[in-house]
């Protein structure tokens, strides 16, 4: 299983947990609710999951709430891709390379 980068971007007015799929990093906004940002970034997850199973893993020295935050999230979303990358396979909906 491929291992991917999450990073936290922390700007002035916003924070960011960044994931690293393809080619572009993707952005969920942390301090703001915007339910089309999320859909958006699954739906990037889910084409990277037909190619092959991987996982996000945060690298952030601070500790404080974005981090735990974080943390959390990616564990909650890890698991979440585990299942449904088993389904894609059940279903053979997955990209042979």
């Amino acid at each position: 299983m491929e291992t991917k980068k999450a990073t936290i971007k922390r700007e002035e007015l916003h924070t960011y947990l960044v994931l690293e799929v393809g080619d572009t990093p993707i952005q969920i906004t942390l301090t703001d609710d915007n339910p089309n940002n999320v859909k958006s970034v699954f739906n990037l997850i889910l084409k990277g999951l037909k190619k092959g199973l991987f996982e996000f893993k945060l690298e952030d020295e601070n500790s404080d709430l974005f981090n735990n935050i974080c943390v959390e999230y990616l564990n909650q979303l890890n698991t979440e891709m585990k299942s449904i990358h088993e389904e894609l396979v059940e279903y053979e909906l997955t990209e042979n390379e």
